[in-house]
């Protein structure tokens, strides 16, 4: 009965279960978001564990893994409760201001355009903009229990992505020893310097998102102080730090100004509100561009060494694909990838795959191996 299977046997058996791994995936794939947000700030937040762990080394890894998480949660739940008393007063204003905008545009369209003398009026080519605002705000109920389905079934995302964080966290050291150990005995130090390769990648990734979002707040923040827009400094910061999320984030951001232009205007511009939110909007419109077509793309493909254009189109492409969440990890995919292929092409051209076989990461190479591969002991065999 200890008779080994026949090639074919093994094969099938290898088929089979690349089959059922690729079915059980497609069937799980709305997992995967989840799981990548959670990897992603698990990611961000290691750094943190592993200072502590090298000041205080008598603290035991469990410990200072609870202390980083739940300081980390205690920070991400306590933002929002300091900001909801603000945020209500906020949404009370907001909303006596949309119930007053069919009022406002009515009377805005209702006043001719003058244009270097011509007078233009443009209301008969106008939809009664109130009655189209009361039907929209009529349907909301109706789809009230769409809304209610949607944020239960987030919850639910959202607790798998809290267990992901802290079991990456507290596990991290494992998954990557069990990784390790996949390839076989005379490719170790292959893996080991792809791996390293791959987590340069990330870290550099990281460093360039950083350095982006850093920019981008500054940029934005002078521009808006210089036009004299209320709260440029908080709305400034936000947009910085909202550039983490591509598109979406700045979009936000840009709202967020553009109302507060409605509202308030400018403190030293001699132009109406309405004309000096069009100048915010303009302004979002030329500096988002730069950002996305030339700042982005220049910045991720020098932290990860890939071109500009393919930086730009892998963005482009992932938005339209995958959304806000491929967006944001296409990059250190895609160069990740590159390590893995040059990898691969070397090995399959017969060429050393590297200059050092990575064994510059490592002073004592053959310990490593010793406690990597252990060597089995023999039994007697009286035994």
């Amino acid at each position: 009965m200890n008779k080994q299977w026949s090639r074919e046997a093994r094969y099938i058996a290898l088929a089979l279960s690349v089959f059922l791994l690729l079915l059980g995936a497609w069937y799980v794939r709305e997992l995967f978001k989840p799981l990548i947000v959670g990897g992603l700030i698990a990611y961000i937040l290691y750094p943190a564990v592993n200072a502590i762990e090298n000041k205080f080394k008598r603290m035991s890894h469990g410990l200072v893994v609870n202390l980083v998480y739940f300081i980390g949660l205690a920070f991400a739940l306590a933002i929002p409760a300091t900001l909801i008393p603000i945020l209500l007063g906020e949404i009370e204003n907001l909303v006596s201001d949309l119930l007053n905008i069919p009022s406002l545009v009515d009377s805005f369209f209702n006043k001719p355009l003058v244009i270097a003398g011509f007078s233009i009026n443009l209301h008969p080519f106008l939809p009664n903009f109130g009655e189209t605002f009361t039907t929209f705000i009529n349907a909301i109920p109706k789809n009230l229990l769409k809304v209610l389905e949607s944020t239960s079934k987030n919850a639910g995302w959202f607790l798998v992505i809290m267990v992901t964080i802290y079991y990456l966290l507290l596990d991290w050291n494992k998954v990557r020893r069990w990784l390790s150990l996949l390839p076989p005995r005379k490719y170790y130090w292959d893996g080991v310097h792809v791996y390293m390769q791959i987590k340069k990648v990330w870290a550099a990734y990281l460093r360039g998102t950083l350095a982006l979002m850093f920019i981008v707040g500054l940029v934005f923040t002078v521009v808006y102080l210089a036009i004299g827009l209320p709260g440029a400094l908080i709305i400034g910061i936000l947009a910085g730090l909202f550039s983490l999320v591509p598109e979406l984030g700045p979009l936000v951001s840009a709202a967020i100004a553009t109302a507060v232009a409605l509202v308030e205007g400018s403190y030293f511009l001699p132009i109406s509100n309405f004309w000096f939110a069009v100048l915010v909007v303009t302004i979002y419109v030329v500096l988002i561009n730069l950002k996305s077509i030339w700042l982005r793309p220049r910045i991720m493909g020098r932290s990860v060494h890939l071109h500009e254009g393919l930086v730009f189109v892998a963005i482009m492409t992932a938005i339209i694909f995958q959304g806000i969440l491929g967006a944001l990890i296409v990059i250190p995919v895609l160069a990740s990838a590159v390590v893995i292929a040059r990898y691969l092409r070397r090995r399959i051209l017969g060429k050393s795959p590297f200059s050092d076989h990575g064994r510059n990461f490592f002073d004592k190479s053959e310990e490593v191996i010793k406690q990597r591969f252990p060597k089995k002991k023999k039994q007697d065999g009286g035994a």
